[in-house]
């Protein structure tokens, strides 16, 4: 392993590693605020390599940059104290609960803010075709926008990419444009290549439009990256997408090793161009990560936060709270499955790497 890549796995796990402070830091802060006792805040698992404490809070960083943790008295077991998660209404723990996952998509924002006013956005805008393009068949044109595929509403040119990138079935496209001020269809079946099937078109220039427009679509890169985590989940289960695509920590930082080397090709031996293509993909890496640890914590998996959450939904609608034993016994089997998944996603992750 040359200098270069290990300054840029080193890169990769400083990302990592701020994206699960950061989810953290959401619990942590609505746990001070609903006066619950934090026992320690750390990031990353494993072995302690620096820690200090500040009242009743041990501030921890750990040796495996693979997750993080705050842990909060009376989270696992009754305790008869006011400053204990367990002694808090359903709400307060609720709202502590969900600060994680809220937190990875305020931080996804803010960095989108970020990318967007530097960069603008990619308008759903059609600039080229190829040769056999079955679209410019069908009779679409060079400067028509994209308003729909499929039926779903498109907003900037990567989210067609993705669902022809998903959707391999080679059944009949339709996609709704919009030239000239006139809204138009136009169906068409892709074509098939070595690929996969693909509708021959090409577009996405950026473009920056006052602060209003870098808001709005700021949002609506958050909203991307979420939609492209359900969708990619939605193949996962329906078994469109195959198991092979899952990415684990090592997976995505190899990945980020990949993505900071294509950065500094493409400045083409300019110092200056290379770090700021550099920091720009890492905006927009981090944005991607931070906006799928929030949808996959939100799922209702026991031991991640939407299964916590909807343990506490149960008791808010049914004014009966789960026995706080019998919540820990099921987590602790969610637990133990994804332990189990990521240790065979790990194992695919470093397979990749070594077969590459």
């Amino acid at each position: 392993m040359n200098i270069s890549t290990i300054i840029n796995v080193i890169i990769g796990l400083l990302v990592f590693g701020l994206i699960i402070f950061f989810h953290e830091l959401g619990h942590f802060l609505l746990a001070k605020k609903n006066g619950i006792n934090v026992i320690e805040f750390a990031v990353g698992m494993g072995p302690k390599l620096f820690s200090f404490k500040k009242k009743e809070t041990t501030y921890s960083l750990r040796a495996i940059p693979m997750g993080g943790f705050c842990m909060m008295l009376g989270e696992e077991e009754e305790v008869d104290d006011e400053h204990s998660f367990s002694s808090k209404g359903v709400l307060a723990r609720f709202a502590v609960v969900i600060a994680g996952p809220l937190f990875n998509f305020i931080l996804a924002f803010i960095l989108s803010l970020v990318l967007i006013g530097l960069c603008g956005y990619d308008k759903p805008v059609i600039y080229g075709f190829s040769e056999t393009s079955p679209a410019h068949q069908a009779g679409v044109e060079e400067g028509d926008t994209i308003m729909y595929y499929n039926g779903h509403r498109i907003f900037n040119f990567r989210e067609v990419m993705v669902y022809t990138q998903l959707d391999q079935t080679g059944k009949d496209i339709t996609l709704t444009v919009n030239r000239k001020g006139e809204k138009l269809d136009f169906t068409f079946t892709p074509e098939k290549t070595e690929n996969g099937y693909i509708m021959g078109i090409s577009g996405g220039g950026r473009e920056r439009k006052g602060v209003l427009n870098v808001v709005k679509y700021s949002f609506l890169e958050m909203r991307y990256q979420i939609k492209t985590v359900y969708l990619s989940l939605k193949y996962l289960i329906t078994g469109k997408l195959g198991f092979n695509k899952l990415s684990g920590p090592v997976g995505i930082v190899s990945m980020i090793n990949d993505t900071i080397n294509e950065a500094k090709d493409s400045a083409e031996g300019d110092t200056s161009l290379a770090i700021i293509n550099v920091i720009l993909n890492m905006i927009n890496f981090s944005i991607m990560i931070s906006a799928n640890l929030g949808v996959m914590n939100l799922l209702p998996i026991p031991a991640l936060d939407g299964g916590r959450a909807l343990f506490l939904v149960f008791e808010g609608i049914f004014k009966k709270r789960i026995p706080i034993k019998v919540e820990a016994v099921i987590n602790s089997i969610g637990f133990a499955l994804l332990l189990g998944l990521m240790a065979i996603v790990l194992c695919q992750d470093i397979f990749k790497i070594m077969v590459r």
